[in-house]
């Protein structure tokens, strides 16, 4: 009992394992502890990532595009798809938002697949962050496109279609139901996009590290190729609904020019 008590124990201790490097916590006026936490760290290592390969692929544009141009290409090519099929060829002008977005979760997704480093979307606290901004962000387009009052009208649900005699009879009973229902169904958005990543990698790198503790080497690899199809997966869903999001927000504005 006492060296299945201590094996458990060395399996926890494998999960909540320390990152290959961490950095001494010069905030520590906004931050506690001797060292910035590891998600923060790590969501650090995919921000210099990502801003390294952006340089490497745009220093040196060409009208025949070499490798990694190839790849920022055909990239953005899939994120203006996705936007195109939901919002329309207006919307393009979410990429920056939503590219960030979603480069960002796939490399951090992914990075937790490298020995030594953890997935900072394994943290509730940055996928929380990345939801959170986007349910700002939407909030602001449709304000943006609509204007404050017009875009208020969203939260009073079908009350506002009312016709004037039957919404100063049923206003004033319907109208508090229906924002409460639209603030906790927006509310219900960030708890929804945040659990849902933070739940599917934290698991996923749970069970390879339990399996690297059993088989090193060995038993983790065909789980690591199912993370990595995981990765994608969650990335997508991601930035699909925070499209969907932005679309339900501004349509209107653009549908009424």
């Amino acid at each position: 009992m006492a060296a299945r008590g201590r094996r458990d124990g060395n399996a926890v201790e494998a999960i909540e394992h320390s990152a290959i490097f961490m950095i001494p916590n010069f905030l520590a006026l906004w931050l506690p502890g001797a060292f910035i936490p590891d998600h923060v760290a790590m969501a650090w290592v995919v921000i210099a990532l990502l801003t390294l390969l952006s340089v490497l692929c745009t220093r040196r544009l060409q009208s025949v595009p070499g490798p990694l141009q190839n790849v920022l290409e055909v990239t953005v090519e899939a994120f203006y798809g996705l936007i195109d099929s939901i919002i329309g060829h207006h919307g393009r002008r979410y990429l920056p938002l939503l590219g960030a977005v979603g480069l960002f979760i796939l490399t951090a997704n992914l990075l937790g697949l490298v020995p030594g480093f953890k997935s900072p979307t394994a943290n509730i606290n940055t996928t929380a962050a990345l939801a959170l901004t986007v349910f700002v962000a939407y909030h602001y387009f449709g304000v943006r496109e609509q204007g404050a009052l017009t875009y208020a009208k969203h939260f009073l649900g079908p009350v506002g279609a009312l016709p004037k005699a039957l919404l100063i009879v049923m206003g004033p009973v319907m109208i508090p139901v229906f924002i409460l229902v639209e603030v906790i169904g927006h509310c219900a958005r960030v708890l929804s996009l945040s659990i849902r990543l933070f739940g599917n990698i934290f698991g996923e790198d749970a069970v390879i590290l339990f399996l690297f503790f059993l088989a090193p080497l060995i038993a983790p690899l065909p789980m690591m190729g199912l993370a990595i199809f995981t990765s994608v997966v969650q990335t997508l869903v991601f930035v699909m609904l925070s499209t969907i999001y932005i679309a339900g927000a501004v349509e209107h504005g653009h549908e009424e020019h």
